[in-house]
């Protein structure tokens, strides 16, 4: 397995790419997101949603656009997540236009 990957389920996630963002003050609890996202990486508790698995996150764009309250941030199919997917279609090198020092891909 790669270095930076995780293994659940049989499937590899790659680690600390996801651009997923849950803003807490905005949230008002309403289980939409836990609702909708396929990988269940939102679990609700003490009237507030958590990210339980930030990793398990592909970017689906599912739960931002069913928050009434706009309190889930995330740029759908964007990121080193989507980089990756596409450059293992296609035999490209990713290319994910990371700004900043750390890199992701």
């Amino acid at each position: 397995m790669k270095t930076g990957a995780k293994k659940k389920n049989g499937l590899i996630y790659l680690q600390d790419v996801t651009t997923l963002h849950l803003i807490d003050e905005k949230c008002i609890g309403c289980g939409m997101c836990e609702t909708v996202c396929p990988h269940r990486v939102f679990t609700i508790s003490g009237r507030k949603a958590l990210i339980t698995e930030r990793d398990l996150c592909i970017e689906c764009g599912a739960c931002s656009q069913n928050c009434p309250v706009a309190a889930i941030e995330v740029k759908a199919g964007a990121g080193c997540a989507s980089a990756i997917i596409y450059s293992w279609l296609t035999g490209n090198e990713p290319s994910c236009d990371c700004s900043g020092s750390s890199g992701c891909c």
